[in-house]
Order: C-alpha cells, then sequence, then structure tokens
C-alpha cells in the first residue's frame, strides 16, 4: 500500500490527485493540516510518499512551497495535472430549493461566482477547506446547507450532489508534485520514461546572467515549461529562479546541465520525473 501525505482531509482535491497518480494500487492518504506539516511529516518517515500543489492555471504558483521543497532534501519523482471541478453537494433528500446556504473555501466561491450569482437567495459562507465544509455538513446533519467541493468529497462524506461543473472557468488545472525520498527516487524512475526535470539556482548579480542560462538550455534542446523567480531574503535584488524543463534526449540534457552549471549559484536538482500529459476540459 502506498501511503501518501496530503495538505487537507479526505475528499479533498489533494486526495483526488494522489490516488489519480496512484491509479490502480492501494492508497492510505494521511492528512495534514498546512503543507509545513506535510514536509515534517515526511521528514519524520521516509518511506511516506507525498504530494504538493505547486501551481494553479487561474492562481498561479504557490510561492511557499517552492521554498519547502528546497528546503526538505525531498525529491520530485513526478507530477500529476488536475482539473478542479466543483459540485454543489447536501444532505441526501434535498433539491436546489431546498438550500439556504453555501459553505467553501473562498476561492472555490470566487470560482464559481457565476453560479452563486444565478442563486441569489442562497448566502455564502466561506469556510477553511471544501472538503471540510462538506464534512462539517455531513457530521452537523445541516439541511439547507450545501458545499461546494470535489465529487470525491461528496462521496466520502455521503452528501447528495444537486449540481456538477458548477464552476465558472472550465479550464482551471493544478499541477501537483509528487514527492519522495532521494533513497526511493530509483523505485519511481521505473514507472515511466524520464523527460522532465526540475531545478533551481540563483545567478551573479552581472548583466546578462539569465540569458545566458537559457541561450544555453535552449542549444542543448531542453524546453523550458516554466520559469519562476523568488527573492533571496536578506540579499537585495538577488533572487533565486526555479525551472522546469522537458527533453527528448537524456544526454544532451545532461550535457546542457553540465553547462548550465558553472554559470550558477547553488544549483539544485530538485528532481527528474517521467511528465504528466494535460488532462482534458
Amino acid at each position: 500500500m502506498e501511503r501518501v501525505t496530503i495538505q487537507g482531509i479526505g475528499g479533498c482535491f489533494h486526495d483526488m490527485a494522489a490516488r489519480g497518480y496512484f491509479a490502480g494500487e492501494s492508497v492510505e492518504t494521511i492528512p495534514c493540516k498546512s503543507f509545513s506539516e506535510l514536509f515534517d511529516t515526511m521528514a519524520a518517515d521516509r518511506s511516506l510518499t507525498g504530494v504538493a500543489a505547486i501551481e494553479n492555471t487561474i492562481a498561479g504558483s504557490l510561492l511557499h512551497n517552492h521554498e519547502l521543497l528546497r528546503g526538505s532534501g525531498l525529491r520530485v519523482v513526478g507530477e500529476y495535472k488536475l482539473r478542479i471541478s466543483h459540485v454543489l453537494a447536501a444532505l441526501p433528500g434535498q433539491s436546489i430549493d431546498d438550500i439556504e446556504e453555501v459553505n467553501s473555501h473562498p476561492i472555490a466561491l470566487m470560482q464559481c461566482a457565476r453560479f452563486l450569482g444565478e442563486h441569489p437567495r442562497m448566502k455564502v459562507v466561506e469556510t477553511d477547506d471544501t472538503a471540510g465544509s462538506a464534512f462539517e455538513i455531513a457530521r452537523g446533519a445541516l439541511r439547507g446547507h450545501a458545499a461546494i467541493c470535489g465529487s470525491l468529497a461528496a462521496e466520502t462524506y455521503g452528501l447528495e450532489i444537486l449540481e456538477r461543473g458548477i464552476e465558472t472557468d472550465r479550464h482551471n488545472f493544478t499541477r501537483f508534485l509528487v514527492l519522495a525520498d532521494v533513497s526511493r527516487a530509483a523505485e519511481f524512475a521505473r514507472r515511466g520514461r524520464i523527460d522532465k526535470a526540475s531545478m533551481v539556482f540563483s545567478l551573479p548579480h552581472t548583466q546578462g546572467s539569465l540569458s545566458k542560462v537559457l541561450a544555453i538550455l535552449s542549444f542543448y534542446d531542453l524546453n523550458l515549461t516554466k520559469i519562476q523567480s523568488l527573492p533571496i531574503v536578506g540579499r537585495e535584488w538577488e533572487y533565486l529562479f526555479y525551472v522546469d524543463v522537458t527533453f527528448d534526449d537524456a544526454e544532451r540534457y545532461r550535457r546542457g546541465v553540465d553547462a548550465v552549471r558553472p554559470l550558477t549559484n547553488e544549483f539544485k536538482i530538485l528532481g527528474e520525473y517521467a511528465e504528466c500529459s494535460d488532462p482534458q476540459v
């Protein structure tokens, strides 16, 4: 059985991502209240796998998770892309006309603004979590209340789905990283062809330092799929660059890394893994 740490409770989108990545395998998810707790839990037990969101097509990058990953010593061993689709769920036996209050995380409420605007009679109440909203409605047997959550949360807590696909923008995807101790990296490498890498580095504070690195990546046919800069605390106007690249030729990738390394400071490969295909809308 794969034991996977997630941020959130059972039925949340992290839970869905974990089960999607390990589809067909037995999975036990270990809930954590925060991403910091997730990384601490993995540090205490090297046998665990972790699944952590790193970016969303609407909300952007989760910057704090970049830094948690860099300082953790864990390796990125995979990725999973999940389309975020929301449902309206309530206790069984109710109709949408019975709903007087809707509970969910503020971001989920924002993502379903059009649906909520079409039902102005429903009072909107912010909560800490989408799946947690479903859990509280089930635990308290709160009739007249509905949660905006994922379908797995509704199923997990025995709620009935009144409406599906209520998000305003259907092009809403979250990319999750699959994390493991470095001692388990080879185990995951056998799951698929390695064609993607995540790395982080800083650069000398000199003119053209970043453009030189990007030119080398291009020369070695490394496709830059993401670049994210974060300021280095205590070092004015200096930045860390988090970069994802994909490649077809592992040998050219290695030579590209070797060519880039001398031009950078604090160069670190965070993981080498199989790129996940984009999910369908």
